[in-house]
């Protein structure tokens, strides 16, 4: 490619020049990135930065000829449109809230080409970004930041942990019905999460809402609330209490999972119900639910 020149938005403001680089050309080592820097082939508003630049919107930036893997083009299905158009929960100027269905990814990568995020870019045009993040195999409430302002907002309010959120599960054996609180660290790779004093703290309160008996078939309907945000989280906990949470493929229990499965569960029974927040906009305390999908609901039913 030869020189570009790339106007820098409302999302890429206060980011490191260095950072921003990163980004924008996937594939080329951090070295030569520093490199081209350094020699002043990257300018900001026709002058030298330095990589720590901390840059400003409507900055203009020059990248040189580089060679750099080009991302394929994302095509959002008309169905994967109107899917997403219909999960709305609801819309302001700066924030854009959905009910994310089981089995969507919320942004692409290992093998899935268009996320959430990227199919929703698509159909809005504009740079959105997620606020926080789902398990793919989890539905639920997901927040999704229109402006930079409020993705900058809505991160505080999770790092202070002014967020509530709460979630609906169902899990193995009968659970007595008071509240559990689990407060374990969780260490974590690129695929699995487990309690180890190594890891960073975690905090997850489960409350039974109901048990089911039925022959050998035992599980508990709990809501879930946790203090933390760690990767797999909820999942990992449940394990480590010894109440996987159903139809969890990487951290289930496989006998109960086969029972579960009989009785017509196709999914993990893990949904965001509700999330509770100052809304960055309005400054007013919102609150957002997801109903439980019809699919669990009627599983339910069936114990």
């Amino acid at each position: 490619m030869g020189v570009e020149f790339k106007t820098v938005d409302e999302f890429s403001a206060t980011q490191r020049l260095d950072n921003y680089l990163l980004k924008n050309l996937k594939g080329v080592p951090k070295s030569h990135i520093y490199r081209v820097i350094r020699k002043g082939q990257v300018r900001v508003n026709k002058g030298r930065k330095k990589a720590d630049y901390k840059l400003q919107t409507g900055d203009v930036v020059r990248i040189p000829p580089i060679t750099v893997t080009i991302p394929a083009e994302v095509k959002t299905s008309d169905n994967l449109k109107q899917l997403l158009k219909s999960a709305v929960l609801y819309e302001d100027k700066g924030l854009l809230i959905i009910n994310k269905p089981a089995g969507l990814a919320v942004h692409s990568g290992s093998g899935v080409a268009v996320g959430v995020i990227e199919a929703l870019r698509d159909i809005y045009k504009q740079p959105i970004e997620l606020v926080h993040r789902l398990d793919r195999a989890t539905s639920g409430v997901l927040l999704i930041a229109k402006k930079r302002s409020v993705l900058k907002n809505l991160h505080q309010q999770l790092n202070q942990h002014q967020v509530e959120k709460r979630y609906t599960a169902l899990v193995s054996g009968v659970w007595s019905k008071k509240r559990h609180t689990v407060d374990a660290p969780l260490l974590q790779n690129s695929q699995y999460a487990a309690v180890d004093a190594r890891g960073k703290p975690a905090i997850s309160h489960f409350q039974p809402l109901k048990n089911f008996q039925q022959d050998d078939f035992a599980a508990s309907l709990v809501e879930v609330l946790i203090e933390t945000g760690r990767t797999h989280q909820i999942r990992a906990h449940a394990k480590y209490a010894g109440h996987s949470v159903a139809g969890d493929e990487k951290y289930g229990d496989k006998i109960f999972d086969a029972k579960a499965k009989s009785k017509g569960l196709k999914r993990l029974f893990l949904h965001a119900q509700k999330l509770t927040f100052s809304n960055p906009s309005s400054g007013e305390i919102q609150k957002i639910s997801a109903p439980l999908p019809d699919e669990l609901q009627q599983f339910l039913t069936k114990l």
